[in-house]
């Protein structure tokens, strides 16, 4: 079946990079000749001072718009996914600088790319979310969506925390570390590889659990089914904070519970024809070394 023509593209930008406005206009009129109506995130409209096309609210962009172009590296795409996931509208990343996760396409070799993918030829994938909060005595004081990751852990100058971990009612463990990390499969090749923690693939539904620099040597990551919900309870520890993404809730207490589900929504990432994951790990990860 024919895919469906794109019709009203919104630009997307990390408009806190240095030249970014002639890059982002270009761009603009890139589509306009392919016969788009183009329109820009508000807040990288005002940011940058582009002008001559509509600034739109996320609201409106989820109205009006069936494709985001998202200009910047991997969290410019955070960012504007979370965002956007509930209207359902497909990203495409260009890269400024070096290849991302999820902005692949390099910021000299958009045109050919764009062009065949307005034209129909391109991959797309769906990504899970993990939505969640802070429940302190039986009420939500914080909430939050994350495409990469949640977090829990210790406050800069304190000592490890104590966390309480159970999976939908069955308790997992007790360990004491500098924290944890919940990841999805996109998140599995940010903070909690680093971390020590494996590489799900983004067809697996499933989450991974990383402690922290565990006091335990014993309390490895584990992969778990991305169904049901996992709490995280604060036993032990000062100034432990909790984070979603790139939003945080600081100064945990005694007993407050971070809990995180999967999400309704999905992201969904276009890529062009051709594109693979493992040709992305190979990059990023530089496995390719070595190989004549």
């Amino acid at each position: 079946m024919p895919k469906p023509r794109f019709k009203h593209a919104v630009i997307v930008g990390k408009y806190q990079a240095h030249g970014i406005r002639a890059q982002l206009e270009e761009i603009a009129h890139f589509l306009v000749e392919h016969q788009l109506d183009v329109s820009f995130d508000r807040d990288t409209a005002q940011a940058t001072g582009v002008g001559g096309f509509d600034a739109l609210a996320k609201v409106e962009i989820g109205r009006r718009c069936d494709l985001a172009v998202v200009v910047g590296g991997d969290g410019t795409m955070l960012g504007i996914a979370r965002e956007l996931a509930r209207f359902d509208i497909p990203l495409v990343g260009i890269n400024q600088g070096r290849l991302g996760f999820i902005t692949d396409i390099p910021q000299g070799q958009y045109r050919d790319s764009l062009a065949s993918m307005l034209a129909g030829d391109y991959e797309e994938e769906h990504r899970s979310m993990i939505e969640g909060g802070v429940w302190r005595d039986g009420e939500r004081i914080f909430e939050g969506l994350s495409l990469n990751d949640v977090v829990v852990s210790r406050g800069a100058t304190a000592s490890m925390v104590e966390l309480r971990v159970t999976v939908d009612s069955d308790f997992v463990a007790n360990l004491r570390a500098d924290g944890l990390i919940v990841a999805s499969p996109t998140g599995s090749t940010a903070y909690a590889l680093s971390a020590g923690g494996p590489i799900l693939h983004p067809g697996i539904a499933g989450w991974v659990l990383v402690p922290i620099a565990s006091h335990t040597l014993s309390n490895r990551p584990i992969v778990l089914p991305d169904v049901g919900e996992v709490r995280i309870t604060i036993v032990a520890g000062r100034d432990a904070s909790a984070n979603f993404d790139m939003q945080a809730l600081a100064s945990l207490l005694h007993g407050d519970e971070v809990r995180v589900q999967r999400s309704a929504h999905k992201v969904r990432f276009l890529h062009p024809l051709g594109w693979s994951y493992y040709a992305t790990l190979r990059r990023k990860l530089r496995w390719y070394e070595g190989v004549s």
